[in-house]
């Protein structure tokens, strides 16, 4: 039995109390059951988390150690404006593509959204407006012996492609970033509005955006469903925020 603590949480509470509080459940209701602090056939799992707690059997656990080998700077192709691979593996999970469907990412760059895909066993289509990116992207892919579906020099608000089952993109932004002299906020808004047609009903978009942008509100603009947003800090002038839209 674990607890862990994330985010804002019951500061009152002991982790040390509830782990063995819980435990103690769990051994009343299941009788033959026994405790192996070394090699344990179930764990149990609790976070405390914005005054909430959640609970539930651990069935699997990835090491942190394989996302710092998959780091921006550890693929054949790098560029400064990379995502890193466990927030790349954060969106991809929050669009909640299964096993064999279809992740359209958009602006692909350097591919770090189709590398977490593909590791996850899911068909992969990239677009990006820069030839460079897309050949980049795809030398990454290939580093992990990932094939896609397709890598196309496009322009997100004029998409060339068709159904797909989830999108999971972060569009250009910042100094190191080309938006091709337009406003990060219209590229949103444009690539958005094009891109619905892509998806059905219940289907999910994850974009990631500076706060400042205030991307939500775009979606909310073209009826789409505002799911969740996230906030995360990468230095003192930018914050992302990772949205996760559903269409009607």
């Amino acid at each position: 039995m674990r607890i862990r603590r994330v985010g804002e949480n019951i500061h009152s509470l002991s982790s040390a109390e509830l782990e063995r509080k819980l435990g103690k459940l769990i051994l009343n209701k299941a009788k033959r059951s026994k405790v192996d602090l070394v090699n344990p056939e179930k764990t149990f799992f609790g976070i405390l988390t914005d005054n909430k707690f959640l609970f539930g059997l651990k069935i699997a656990e990835i090491s942190p150690k394989v996302f710092v080998q998959r780091g921006p700077r550890q693929k054949p192709f790098f560029h400064p404006s990379a995502m890193p691979p466990k927030l790349a593996r954060c969106m991809v999970n929050l669009a909640r593509p299964k096993t064999g469907d279809l992740v359209l990412d958009p602006f692909c760059g350097t591919a770090s959204m189709l590398v977490e895909a593909g590791l996850m066993g899911c068909r992969t289509v990239g677009l990006d407006v820069k030839r460079s990116m897309v050949e980049g992207g795809l030398r990454n892919l290939r580093h992990y012996n990932l094939r896609s579906e397709g890598m196309i020099v496009a322009d997100a608000s004029k998409p060339p492609t068709g159904k797909a089952d989830c999108i999971v993109t972060d569009p250009p932004y910042g100094r190191l970033a080309s938006t091709l002299g337009r406003e990060t906020h219209q590229v949103i808004k444009d690539s958005l509005s094009a891109l619905q047609d892509s998806l059905t009903g219940g289907r999910r978009i994850c974009i990631a955006a500076p706060r400042s942008v205030k991307a939500s509100e775009l979606g909310k603009e073209l009826s789409l469903k505002h799911v969740e947003s996230h906030f995360v800090h990468v230095h003192h002038s930018l914050t992302r925020e990772i949205i996760v839209f559903e269409m009607n």
